[in-house]
């Protein structure tokens, strides 16, 4: 059973949420999805449960309910159309005490039903005639084999049950360890092959991924040409179980066009791994072919493609290595309500998550199941280092700031480290930055629109720039009529900054300027309140205080419950004293 998409894992009580975990104990990946306001600590909160059920179904979402099968079935039924297309359903006893699959016998729902019952201590209640009597699922193979005809199984199975015999021509020891009545001069055949074959009658044809395609270097055209070798060679593109290259062409496009053609995961192998079979006077792209299947090439020789076969289905998972991924996220500056869907699905994702461990700790329940790197606060460049180095290992490595990566945070740590190193083997990595709520947006918003109009953040952090380039900064902001976000404003090291900050706007601002201070957004002890500028010190912040000074035009509105609002006007007119002072 291959599943592309992750399960859902459908809550409707709290007292369901720990059968859930044991059952995302054996299927990592699965997001829990609970009704609000009757669950807790869940990945996705709904609020219409046959709405969410009948958009992940028709997303091709395995769903797994633990729930009655009665709501489930009533809530699908209108969808069923094609068995084919339906993907694995499951209703779970609350308590665990049953797992029962509904719908999903060509996607392999039974085997499903095992994994989750192995995972509860229980017996799955499985109905189908041909897996309980044959032992295995014809319609349904295991990774590493593809039905080819599917439309002539149904017959072939009665047939089968009605006593008909069965000669297996090819290897597949999933079909011959089971029990189907197997004889040489059964009138059934099941064929396995990596050929181009014409299913006849009373024929089922299985293709295993034994087929290696290694391509090395830059190939115009590569898909077409892939094909036609392919065809050339008489062989079923079904049976290709990925496309495998040296780790220095990770980057290259050719390479993952054939792949995402054909449907297969590209893999790469390091120089280590190839050293061996290019010391005995193979070519890079017969190294390759070699290794990923341990025979030799069945095509010409060829300096840029090779074809193979193995003698069993390749398993892509122990097979060279995926293109190393790093994504640097930005979980924005509290809790997952900040966290955009995209950082959510990278976290899904991700084999190993990198940061410090107050970020790490922000991820929740996201986390789970994760390779944790943490480390101090201010260990960026080997934060950045290491996480490179992961994702060249092949890993899916997220980096976690808090607020958004690109600003004062470690997609600048990244680039930068990747600048000055220049390791080659970071050059196969696939980086990605995706972006997150700052925590100046954060702060604004909590209190109205302070960043109305022209505005700028500065750093009050001395210790990767010297103060006599922030105090100029500060300067020529307040000239400007700026509204200023301080970020890093306090630490126990650092505190006379701000003071001297506080000092350098009063000469261009009046006492009385807004100013807010919002501390733990998003957090536990979240306090978000305006002040005027002359109040400002030291020990109104620390490093949890993003501080936003107000402009010259910025305004408060008091409002009659005793809370304030603090805005910039989008208009901006100049006073009567400064048009004079300009000479207008």
């Amino acid at each position: 059973m291959i599943m592309n998409v992750a399960p859902a894992i459908i809550v409707l009580g709290q007292n369901s949420v720990v059968v859930a975990r044991k059952i995302i104990s054996v299927l990592p990946g699965a997001m829990l999805y609970g009704l609000a306001g009757r669950t807790s600590e869940v990945d996705v909160s709904f609020t219409n449960f046959g709405e969410t059920l009948r958009e992940l179904f028709v997303q091709g979402t395995p769903l797994i309910g633990i729930c009655a099968a009665g709501i489930l079935i009533r809530t699908l039924a209108p969808m069923l159309a094609d068995k084919r297309q339906e993907p694995p359903v499951l209703a779970v006893a609350e308590d665990g005490s049953a797992v029962v699959p509904l719908l999903g016998g060509l996607a392999g729902v039974n085997d499903l039903a095992r994994r989750i019952a192995e995972a509860l201590d229980v017996k799955p209640a499985i109905t189908t005639t041909g897996d309980l009597r044959l032992g295995t699922t014809l319609l349904s193979p295991p990774p590493g084999y593809h039905l080819a005809n599917p439309d002539d199984a149904k017959k072939f199975i009665s047939d089968l049950l009605a006593g008909a015999q069965v000669k297996l021509e090819g290897t597949a020891p999933w079909l011959s360890d089971r029990k189907l009545p197997i004889d040489p001069k059964g009138d059934l055949t099941i064929q396995v092959t990596e050929r181009l074959v014409t299913p006849t009658a009373n024929y089922l044809v299985y293709h295993p991924a034994t087929i290696a395609i290694a391509i090395s270097g830059m190939i115009d055209d590569a898909v077409a040409l892939v094909q036609q070798l392919l065809a050339d060679a008489k062989l079923e593109k079904a049976s290709v179980a990925g496309i495998f290259a040296p780790i220095t062409a990770a980057a290259d496009p050719a390479i993952h066009a054939v792949a995402s053609a054909l449907g297969v995961p590209a893999r790469f192998f390091t120089p280590n791994q190839l050293e061996s079979l290019l010391s005995q006077g193979y070519s890079p792209v017969q190294a390759v072919v070699i290794a990923a299947t341990g025979t030799s090439p069945i095509t010409p020789s060829s300096p840029q493609i090779a074809i193979a076969i193995a003698p069993q289905p390749i398993d892509p998972n122990i097979t060279g290595q995926p293109r190393g991924r790093l994504a640097i996220i930005g979980t924005g500056p509290g809790g997952s309500q900040w966290m955009s869907p995209e950082v959510k699905e990278i976290l899904k994702s991700a084999t190993d998550l990198v940061g410090y461990k107050t970020y790490l700790d922000l991820v929740g329940s996201l986390a789970d199941g994760k390779q944790r790197h943490e480390s101090d606060n201010r260990e960026e460049e080997a934060r950045a280092k290491m996480a490179l180095d992961l994702a060249a290992s092949g890993r899916y490595v997220a980096v976690v700031s808090s607020g958004d990566p690109g600003i004062y945070a470690m997609a600048t740590a990244v680039f930068e480290v990747c600048d000055r190193y220049a390791k080659p083997e970071w050059d196969s990595i696939d980086i990605h930055v995706a972006p997150g709520i700052s925590a100046m947006q954060a702060a604004a918003a909590a209190i109205g629109a302070p960043l109305g109009h022209d505005f700028c953040a500065i750093s009050l952090s001395d210790i990767l720039k010297p103060w006599s380039a922030i105090a100029q900064r500060i300067t020529a902001a307040a000239e400007a009529d700026f509204v200023i976000a301080f970020y890093n404003p306090v630490s126990k090291e650092r505190t006379w900054q701000l003071a001297e900050a506080r000092n350098i706007l009063l000469r261009h601002r009046t006492p009385d300027t807004p100013v807010v201070l919002a501390r733990n957004l998003g957090r536990p002890g979240q306090t978000v309140k305006a002040i005027a500028l002359d109040d400002l010190a030291p020990a109104s912040a620390d490093m949890r205080t993003i501080i936003l000074v107000g402009s010259t035009k910025t305004r408060t509105i008091r409002r009659r419950d005793g809370n304030i609002w603090v805005y910039t006007p989008r208009r901006y007119t100049e006073s009567p004293e400064r048009i004079i002072k300009n000479g207008r």
